[in-house]
């Protein structure tokens, strides 16, 4: 037996340590990130707010549901700061409903619909963190609402102004998936990306 995680390492504790290392990044030169995975979309930064990683496989489904281009790939229907969001997305003429919790309080409300059998979803996105991982316990402090806010602003930013918006579009991924993985949900990929939980007892 053996966990998926040996260690964690915080974006603050990066910082303090880039800081006693006495690394500087305005006087560092320019460099491409390494490869693979140096290459990022918009759809990968966007998994840092509440409501990014189901957007980010939205704009993705779409094109493999559909067979068609994405043109106009914001999903602002499951953006913000709301406990629960819920959204009817239109894929070409289909619709489904999906639903966007972040903190456990809201995750619960879904967890139980989906118990009883009342839940109309058919994708659910759960963050822990308040606001997503932009509000999570490792950020920099102070950290309320507006910080928040101002966080999920530079991700959307940034996500705009992406030469890839799409996660499937990243070369990097195709290339694993080609010389490699072969294809999504194949024997392989299945095997080596997927996982599965057992009850612990305590």
């Amino acid at each position: 037996h053996f966990f998926d995680v040996d260690f964690s390492l915080t974006t603050r504790e990066l910082a303090r340590m880039f800081s006693e290392s006495g690394v500087n990044f305005s006087s560092l030169p320019e460099e491409r990130f390494d490869s693979p995975l140096g290459e990022s979309t918009g759809a990968a930064v966007i998994f840092g707010a509440t409501g990014g990683v189901m957007e980010a496989a939205l704009r993705t489904a779409y094109e493999v549901y559909t067979g068609k281009t994405l043109h106009d790939v914001n999903f602002t229907s499951v953006r913000g700061f709301q406990g629960i969001k819920e959204a009817d997305v239109n894929l070409n003429g289909t619709v489904i409903k999906v639903a966007v919790a972040h903190t456990l309080k809201n995750a619960g409300i879904l967890l139980e619909q989906i118990k009883n059998g009342t839940s109309p979803y058919v994708f659910i996105e759960v963050m822990t963190c308040p606001g997503g991982c932009l509000g999570g316990g490792g950020q920099p402090i102070p950290t309320n609402a507006e910080t928040r806010e101002k966080r999920a602003e530079s991700i959307y930013y940034d996500d705009d102004h992406k030469a890839i918006r799409k996660s499937h579009e990243n070369p990097e991924i195709t290339a694993i998936y080609a010389d490699f993985l072969k294809k999504p949900l194949g024997e392989k990929s299945h095997h080596l990306l997927h996982t599965h939980y057992m009850k612990r007892e305590y």
